[in-house]
């Protein structure tokens, strides 16, 4: 009886959060799980004439043999992992480096610009980013290749060369997160104890041996974490981005997984193929991500619960 009587206290008291959390819970449900039973255009030979839930005849996993049968298909996939890959771990080494960087700056006030200053690419669009990159990276009259010309060297074409366009992607790329993903570090940072960088000095420890032995364990959960779930997008190679920096001239190099399901899905209206692609890429982001929290339990024993 008593077990029941606070039962029903504690649902009246949590009541209130419940409620605040409904709009959201009902917005999820409608544009993330209804949404789920067009997946079955991956499955059909789809007319769209004929609507969603018109009498589209089955195709088992045709579309998905259309998929792997096109020539460049090997190539679409290696460009996205290799992209992709590279923007996770570089992507990631130069956050932290910044959160430790920022950590030991002492003065507030550079700081702060610091932090203002490297944050701000990040709430710019690609859109237009993608205008200011292809201006500032113009081979006749783009600020980086006057200066290379200026120091005696031929200009680079680092939109149209298939040898460093993927490099430029990463870089842009970095450029663009790294200070808004540092946040997350020195939160990770301002939560260890102080008093352990007091005893570290007590012994002698100078600011590099504090950060290997103190700052950087202490970042660890944080960093596992962030490990873990970039996993989910290593077949994500940022859709965005590529659109408005490629061209032909680097589908060789540049032309990612997104891309390629734009130009079947939207371009030749070809739904059903696009579809297959999508759901694949979703199944093995699932996959890494459910392995990579087994190996965070297992390892480290990290639970998110």
């Amino acid at each position: 009886m008593k077990k029941k009587r606070k039962k029903n206290s504690q649902w009246k008291r949590e009541l209130p959060l419940h409620l605040m959390i409904l709009p959201s819970a009902i917005m999820v449900f409608i544009f993330s799980y209804i949404p789920l039973y067009g997946l079955t255009i991956a499955f059909k030979k789809f007319n769209p004439a004929k609507g969603l839930f018109g009498e589209n005849p089955w195709c088992g996993l045709d579309n998905y043999a259309y998929i792997f049968s096109l020539p460049n298909i090997g190539r679409v996939f290696s460009n996205t992992l290799l992209i992709a890959v590279a923007k996770i771990i570089f992507g990631m080494i130069i956050a932290i480096a910044v959160a430790l960087l920022l950590n030991e700056c002492r003065c507030r006030f550079l700081k702060r610009n610091v932090q203002t200053l490297i944050y701000f690419p990040y709430f710019i669009s690609w859109i237009i980013l993608g205008g200011i990159m292809t201006d500032i990276l113009s081979p006749s009259d783009g600020i980086i290749n006057q200066l290379i010309s200026f120091w005696g060297a031929d200009p680079v074409y680092f939109l149209g060369d298939n040898r460093i366009f993927p490099g430029t992607l990463v870089v842009s790329d970095i450029w663009r997160n790294f200070g808004y993903n540092s946040i997350v570090y020195l939160a990770a940072i301002t939560s260890i104890d102080p008093s352990l960088y007091e005893a570290a000095a007590i012994d002698g420890a100078g600011r590099w041996k504090q950060t290997l032995h103190i700052t950087l364990p202490g970042m660890s959960t944080i960093i596992i974490l962030m490990c873990i779930l970039s996993l989910g997008n290593v077949l994500n190679a940022g859709f965005d981005q590529v659109y408005n920096l490629y061209s032909v001239q680097v589908y060789e190099s540049g032309d990612i997984i997104d891309t390629l399901v734009y130009r079947i899905g939207l371009q030749q209206a070809q739904f059903g193929p696009s579809t297959a692609v999508g759901l694949l890429k979703s199944v093995i982001s699932f996959i890494l991500i459910s392995f990579a929290y087994l190996f965070a339990w297992k390892k480290y024993d990290y639970r998110v619960f």
